[in-house]
């Protein structure tokens, strides 16, 4: 099996991060809540990793662009899946706030690598992506 390298991506990295603390906090409910938008969410949050290792061991910079998007659209998920969590008074103000950075550094940085899939090494002074600001659990938007 080819070496792809995925574990050293940093957004990969920053990926794992956000799924094993997901999967942290879901451990703890109840069953029910385990069982519904725990198993949701933990779902959601896994794929977001998976998506971008998968992709990488694809054979076409366009394979990769398209786990690279289901990568985002499950970031989306897990926002979803977080805000009913919230809601639902599963998750408190805290485990919110410890959560709102990871995703918001996460969305422009599987942005910026989309960008990235078929081009050479970052340009010196490439000042990289928007920062976004992050509402949640309201709406994530470009400043």
């Amino acid at each position: 099996m080819r070496d792809t390298g995925f574990e050293k991506l940093r957004v990969y990295r920053l990926a794992e991060k956000l799924a094993d603390d997901i999967w942290s906090m879901v451990t703890r409910w109840d069953g029910f809540a385990r069982s519904t938008v725990g198993v949701q969410l933990v779902r959601a949050a896994d794929s977001v990793g998976a998506n971008i290792a998968e992709g990488t061991g694809r054979g076409s910079f366009q394979d990769n662009r398209r786990f690279v998007r289901t990568a985002r659209a499950s970031l989306n998920e897990v926002r979803h899946w977080l805000r009913r969590a919230h809601a639902r008074k599963l998750i408190n103000q805290e485990q919110v706030d410890r959560l709102k950075p990871l995703i918001g550094e996460l969305a422009p940085m599987l942005n910026a690598y989309l960008r990235s899939i078929g081009k050479g090494p970052a340009r010196e002074g490439d000042s990289g992506p928007k920062p976004m600001r992050d509402d949640w659990p309201g709406q994530m938007t470009k400043d």
